[in-house]
């Protein structure tokens, strides 16, 4: 398995979420968000995947593109998730749901097709008092595959409140 791209990124996650999507698809994000979407951080739609944070600020992503499956390293991981993503012009795009101009937004080269997303998420816990600074950490992976079903590869513990 061969990395083809990655990026560390700093993406605002307003109302709690960012978008991993093809530029050039304008998909309705408000129709992804259900009660099962919202309790498995993860609303996907053909050619957008919305994913959900623990906070309402900016929160660290790190993205890498794969020529096949990853390894499937859910050890340090508290929630693993994967989808299915259609590239349609050969453009994609990382961003929050109020992040305006083109300038604001994360792009990448990823030649047409179908792809397989991996999300993982750590430090979901880790929040201050006022929910502002946190550990939190969220992981995309990304490989060409044909379309396959949601699936939650590893459940997020519940904690105690």
């Amino acid at each position: 398995m061969t990395i083809l791209h990655s990026a560390e990124l700093s993406i605002f996650a307003d109302y709690f979420q960012f978008y991993l999507q093809d530029e050039g698809v304008h998909e309705d994000w408000g129709a992804f968000w259900t009660d099962e979407t919202l309790e498995r951080m993860l609303a996907v739609g053909d050619c957008s995947i919305g994913i959900a944070t623990v906070r309402n600020m900016s929160v660290p992503v790190a993205i890498a593109v794969h020529d096949d499956a990853p390894e499937a390293d859910f050890h340090e991981w508290e929630l693993v998730n994967e989808c299915s993503f259609l590239v349609r012009t050969g453009r994609v795009m990382v961003l929050g749901c109020t992040e305006g101009t083109p300038q604001e937004r994360a792009r990448f080269s990823l030649p047409p097709g179908s792809y397989r997303v991996r999300v993982s998420y750590v430090g979901l816990d880790t929040l201050s008092d006022d929910a502002l600074d946190g550990d939190d950490f969220y992981r995309l992976q990304i490989w060409p595959a044909p379309p396959a079903p949601t699936l939650t590869l590893k459940t997020r513990r519940a904690t105690a409140g």
